[in-house]
């Protein structure tokens, strides 16, 4: 692909990958908070205890994500909450904490750097933060 296609092409990827995972961490918050798809998790969960804290970022800032609103923001709390839920309950649960695949941590560790790069790399331009930035 030449270097022009490149351009072109690579903040609407960035976009993408935003819209995919901004989708995919709310995902996990709807099924926590409303069985929807159902985990079995809906019914026994707690608003006051930690599992609800963490639904209610996971919707809240999946659905920022998703829209690209407040992108920077959202992204950089996401990752640092996906970094918090890979070493609370991944590492702390099964140790390995450099062996992600033995703990379960996959997604926890690729969403905390993915949410990383979004907060360097901004919203892309099919997104909200783009709208309000126009000149």
């Amino acid at each position: 692909m030449t270097s022009t296609a490149c351009a072109t092409w690579a903040p609407r990827v960035l976009s993408a990958l935003r819209i995919v995972s901004g989708y995919l961490l709310l995902i996990h918050g709807t099924a926590k908070l409303f069985g929807a798809p159902d985990i079995g998790m809906s019914s026994t969960l707690h608003l006051a205890s930690l599992g609800g804290a963490a639904a209610i970022i996971e919707l809240v800032f999946g659905a920022l994500l998703l829209v690209g609103l407040f992108t920077r923001f959202a992204a950089f709390i996401a990752s640092g909450f996906t970094a918090a839920a890979y070493f609370i309950g991944h590492v702390a649960g099964k140790g390995a904490l450099l062996l992600p695949v033995l703990n379960g941590g996959d997604a926890a560790v690729l969403f905390c750097f993915v949410f990383l790069y979004i907060w360097a790399a901004g919203a892309g331009p099919w997104s909200i933060d783009a709208l309000r930035h126009k000149t």
